[in-house]
C-alpha cells in the first residue's frame, strides 16, 4: 500500500509538507500544493481519515442539532452548514430532538461530550448553561443559530423587525385593516419567534398610528392546515373583512391564499397576502415575503467555526475568540410579488 513516505519522495519535498498540502492545514506554496497532489494521483494515494485524526486529534466532524428536521427552516440550514462543511473535507452528524426531552438529554450528557465531534452548531436550541459549559470545557466549539446564547457566537435576525418590514410594505399601498395569522404564547418555542413576529406586526401598525384590533388576529400552529383554518375565520367575515393579511411564516401565508381562493376571494384584488421566510414554495404562489435566507445561515455558522477549527495563518490575533459572546446579524429582505397590492376603492 502506498504511504505518505512514497509520496514526499515522488513529489521531492518532506512528509510534514506532504501532510499540509493533502489536509488543508498550514501553509503550503500553490506550486507545491499542485505537485504533491500530482504524485498523490499518479501513486494513487488515498489519505487515511483515522491516520489524520490521530494526528490532529480531530474527527473532523461537525455536530448540528435541531429540533425539527421535517420543518422546511430546519433542512434549509442543514443543508446550507452540510454544503459548506464537505466543502472543507468535514463530515456532519445530525441530532434530531423531535423526541423531546430524553432525546435532548442523550445528545448533550452523552453523545457531544464524547469526542465524536470537534464543534456543535445548534438550531434554535435555547441551551442551558450547562449544556453550554459542558462543550466549552471540553474546547468544543459552539455556534448558535436563529437566537441569542450567552457566551456563544450566535447568527441572529430580528423576528419582530421582519414582521414589521411585512406590515409597511402593506401600509405603503394603502391597507389599514391588516390582520395577523401567528402565534401566540400556546405557540412559543425556543427564543419565542412567534410572540416576537406578532411584536413586530403590533408596533408597524402603531408606528403607524393605528391601534392592533385583536378581532384581527388568530393564533395557528406555523402550518399550511393552521393558516388556511385562521384565515378562514378572518375572510369568511361578512363585515370589516381585513384588505390583508400578515402571516409569521410562509407556510401560513399559503394556507391563507388557498383560504381566500375557497371563498372565492381574489389575491391580492379582494385580499393582499405577505408572509416571512421565503419558503421553497413562495415563489410559486406568487407570495410577497421577508426572505431570511437559511442556507446561507448554515454556511455562515460553518464559517465561524471554521476561523477557529482551522483558523488562516496569521490570523489568531486578529480573530475574536469564538468561544466568547458574539452577535452576529443576519441579513433579510422583502422580496415583492403578486400577493400584495393596493386595496380597492372603498364604494361607501
Amino acid at each position: 500500500m502506498v504511504g505518505i513516505d512514497d509520496v514526499a519522495k515522488h513529489a521531492g519535498v518532506s512528509t510534514a509538507t506532504v501532510s499540509r498540502a493533502l489536509s488543508g492545514r498550514g501553509y503550503v506554496s500553490d506550486a507545491t500544493r499542485a505537485k504533491v497532489s500530482a504524485s498523490a494521483e499518479h501513486l494513487d494515494y488515498v489519505v487515511s481519515s483515522n491516520a489524520s485524526s490521530l494526528a490532529s486529534g480531530r474527527t473532523r466532524n461537525v455536530g448540528i442539532v435541531v429540533p425539527f428536521l421535517s420543518e422546511w427552516y430546519f433542512s434549509s440550514v442543514v443543508e446550507g452548514a452540510e454544503t459548506a462543511l464537505l466543502r472543507r473535507g468535514y463530515d456532519l452528524t445530525l441530532y434530531n430532538l423531535t423526541g423531546g426531552g430524553d432525546d435532548r438529554r442523550s445528545v448533550f450528557e452523552h453523545f457531544l461530550l464524547r469526542r465524536r465531534v470537534d464543534a456543535v452548531i445548534a438550531v434554535s436550541l435555547e441551551l442551558s448553561d450547562d449544556e453550554v459549559s459542558s462543550l466549552h470545557s471540553l474546547g468544543k466549539p459552539l455556534v448558535s443559530v436563529g437566537g441569542v446564547l450567552p457566551g456563544v457566537p450566535s447568527l441572529t435576525v430580528v423576528d419582530s423587525a421582519m414582521t414589521s418590514l411585512s406590515t409597511e410594505h402593506l401600509l405603503s399601498l394603502g391597507h389599514t385593516r391588516i390582520a395577523h395569522i401567528g402565534g401566540d404564547s400556546a405557540f412559543d418555542r425556543d427564543f419565542k419567534v412567534p410572540t416576537y413576529r406578532r411584536k413586530g406586526y403590533e408596533q408597524a401598525l402603531r408606528d403607524a398610528g393605528i391601534t392592533p384590533d385583536p378581532a384581527l388576529f388568530r393564533a395557528a400552529d406555523f402550518t399550511m392546515k393552521g393558516g388556511f383554518r385562521a384565515a378562514k375565520q378572518l375572510l369568511g367575515q361578512p363585515r370589516d373583512r381585513p384588505t390583508a393579511i400578515v402571516a409569521a411564516s410562509d407556510e401560513m401565508a399559503i394556507g391563507s391564499i388557498l383560504a381566500a381562493r375557497d371563498l372565492g376571494l381574489n389575491v391580492p384584488g379582494d385580499v393582499s397576502v405577505s408572509g416571512v421566510d421565503d419558503h421553497q414554495l413562495a415563489d410559486f404562489f406568487g407570495l410577497t415575503t421577508v426572505a431570511q435566507f437559511p442556507k446561507r445561515q448554515g454556511e455562515r455558522a460553518v464559517e465561524l467555526l471554521m476561523e477557529h477549527l482551522e483558523p488562516e495563518p496569521g490570523a489568531a490575533q486578529s480573530t475574536p475568540d469564538l468561544l466568547s459572546a458574539e452577535r452576529v446579524p443576519v441579513p433579510f429582505e422583502l422580496v415583492v410579488r403578486s400577493s400584495t397590492a393596493a386595496p380597492k376603492p372603498s364604494t361607501a
